[in-house]
């Protein structure tokens, strides 16, 4: 029975050999793009395309037409692959320049060995107008098997703005080269299917395409991810994919700044029974250790809960729309709506809108049942740096000899599950400074009366932020200082000056702002002198190495002119020289000015103390809300673990 998928449901695939069937009502170029676990494309090797076809375990036409066949070898596609996207592109001088000229594009997938017409998902790509290139379903690996998603992401300016979206170096070039093969010719060949008898890659025998191979992409470059909710996510580091070698040989992964034993394969779970989901594993993301494949799963979680719900929402807007066309045309005749038949029409339509809301509903349901059941497991799992305050790990906790990978900062949900919070993992160092905001402006229920209440939470907020910087990095490997210049903050900051675990107690007035901010601003001018220079060596004897961290309350009290300069300065250049920002502050109290700060409020990662939704996810750009990682009421867990730091720094080396 065929899965008739709606834009951005998924469906589990029961076959590694497919075929992938392709019509449209004038020629298209079909591609294929392989991405890495946040779905980036590193080159142009990774593309297959009417100039370059083949790639292991994949094969596409070599010309523009109104029919594809796409050959697929899920187990012949390389490892470090984990999606392949199915590309479709109007071709130049082909006539049709949107697709929304024309009827809508029609993809299905379908066993490589099953009997013809046995289609085992379909989706229709509709809503299309102006674009010219679009991204018609993605195959992707989840808990060691292959899944389709239904995607019909249109781009306007064409493949080569859907080849950049992919994180895809020298789209332009690549996408004019793909117009150029696709241009040659527009009658519409049909590759075979792969032989059963294959054991090697089918294409190793077919010529690679000639383009310039590019520079590999650094895996290990700073990206700027940290907040990758509210932009496209980054490679995560240690994961960053190789490029392929010419088609046909084997991929070699090897990098000069990298391990090369491949990373020891993920853990498995039982089989499951026939028509039941696998059991969830705790760690089954790849990955060069257990918490790279936390991380990366916490990840794929995130992104099947935003397209599980985006699948929902548009089967919802679906349903309402076909009652309301339903009634409409019932409504149409005047002589229809004085009798029965409009009653009878309406009750039908009514009863047909019922119908595909609890499909929907159950679909949903379904899905978010088995993301709770591996949030179940995953979520005792998680170490102390992605783990909440109230995690039993707490309890056995030790000061690392590592910096970790993440940060957690908080939860994220939708409502359309409540009982199902994804934890929101930054990358770490961090490469942006961080805003709580102590304001009620952005408060849908305006449930604080009291902007002090509103003040006090937004600071405990912020120890239990800085407490957990503390407790994830090294012994003596992050150094906080706090400028509280009205010192509001003594009740809130109380568990860390009681730790002594702050480079010295919290600056107040407008003097100890000044002192703290210039003795920073000049270690940033220092370092980066350094580091420009080629002379990191040439440092001060005794200078601090640690990563810094600036906390400030009740900004801009206490700052004059030469001071709010510092702050911009500190926010834009610090991060980058191990300098880093957190402030406590309501916008509206530093109105006065203007425009000026717009760049340090954007450049900063706002998280408020409270639950609200105004983060965006990178695929569907939902409105997600936000809850703080809050220390539960009456716990010691910041007390116990604030005095395990300060006692490792106290430890004779």
């Amino acid at each position: 029975m065929t899965a008739e998928l709606t834009r951005g449901q998924n469906h589990p695939l029961s076959q590694v050999r497919l075929v992938i069937r392709v019509s449209a009502a004038a020629p298209v170029v079909a591609g294929i793009t392989l991405g890495d676990e946040q779905g980036r494309v590193p080159g142009p090797e990774w593309v297959a395309h009417p100039g370059a076809p083949a790639l292991p375990g994949l094969e596409v036409s070599r010309r523009a037409a109104a029919e594809h066949r796409i050959a697929v070898d899920l187990d012949a596609v390389p490892e470090r692959a984990h999606r392949v996207h199915v590309l479709l592109a109007l071709p130049s001088g082909a006539g049709a320049v949107r697709f929304g000229a024309s009827a809508a594009p029609f993809v299905a997938v379908a066993e490589a060995d099953g009997p013809q017409g046995a289609d085992l998902v379909s989706f229709t790509l509709t809503g299309l107008d102006a674009e010219s290139a679009v991204v018609a379903l993605e195959l992707y690996r989840r808990q060691g098997a292959w899944k389709v998603r239904a995607v019909g992401q249109g781009y306007a300016g064409g493949l080569a703005e859907l080849l950049a979206d992919q994180g895809l170096p020298q789209a332009h070039q690549l996408a004019a080269t793909v117009q150029e093969a696709a241009a040659r010719t527009l009658t519409p060949p049909v590759p075979a299917p792969l032989s059963p008898d294959q054991t090697t890659t089918p294409y190793a025998d077919q010529t690679p395409a000639a383009h310039p191979a590019p520079r590999p992409p650094d895996p290990y470059t700073s990206q700027r991810p940290t907040n990758a909710y509210d932009a496209p996510p980054a490679p995560a580091q240690g994961v960053g994919p190789g490029v392929p070698p010419p088609v046909g040989g084997p991929v070699d992964y090897t990098h000069p700044r990298r391990r090369t034993t491949p990373p020891p394969p993920p853990p498995t779970a039982p089989p499951a029974a026939p028509g039941r989901p696998a059991t969830p594993v705790a760690g089954d993301a790849t990955g060069w250790s257990m918490e790279e494949r936390l991380y990366n799963q916490v990840w794929g979680m995130f992104e099947d809960y935003a397209r599980t719900t985006a699948a929902y929402r548009s089967a919802v807007d679906f349903a309402d729309t076909r009652m309301e066309r339903e009634l409409d045309e019932a409504l149409a005749d005047p002589r229809a709506r004085m009798g029965g038949q409009a009653d009878v029409a309406r009750e039908a339509a009514r009863a047909k809108h019922t119908q595909l809301m609890d499909q929907a509903r159950e679909v949903l349901d379904r899905d978010m049942a088995q993301l709770v059941a591996e949030s179940d497991v995953v979520e005792p799992a998680l170490p102390p740096s992605y783990a909440g305050w109230d995690s039993p790990v707490w309890h056995a906790y030790r000061v690392p000899e590592e910096l970790p990978m993440a940060l957690r900062l908080g939860d994220l949900r939708l409502p359309e599950s409540e009982l199902l919070r994804i934890p929101m993992l930054v990358r770490l160092p961090l490469e942006r400074g961080l805003w709580i905001d102590s304001g009620a402006a952005g408060l849908a229920d305006g449930g604080f009366a009291d902007a002090h209440d509103l003040r006090r939470l937004a600071m405990d907020t912020a120890v239990a932020h800085v407490a957990r910087l503390l407790a994830v990095h090294p012994a003596g490997a992050f150094t906080v200082h706090v400028v509280d210049a009205a010192g509001s903050a003594a009740s809130s900051l109380a568990p860390l000056t009681g730790a002594g675990v702050l480079a010295g107690p919290p600056a107040v007035g407008a003097a100890g702002v000044a002192d703290v901010l210039g003795r920073l601003t000049q270690r940033v001018d220092l370092v980066q002198m350094a580091v420009r220079g080629g002379a990191p060596d040439a440092l001060p004897p005794g200078f601090d190495t640690s990563h810094q961290l600036l906390v400030v309350n009740d900004f801009p009290h206490g700052f004059d002119d030469r001071a709010v300069t510092q702050l911009r300065y500190l926010a834009d250049e610090g991060p980058s020289v191990g300098v880093h920002l957190m402030m406590v502050a309501d916008r509206e109290d530093a109105a006065a000015y203007g425009p000026l700060l717009d760049p340090l409020w954007r450049s900063l990662l706002r998280l408020t103390p409270v639950p609200e939704d105004y983060l965006a996810d990178p695929w569907v750009r939902h409105a997600w809300t936000y809850e703080p990682a809050l220390v539960p009421p009456g716990s010691r867990v910041l007390q116990q673990v604030l005095a395990q730091v300060a006692a490792a720094r106290t430890k004779p080396e």
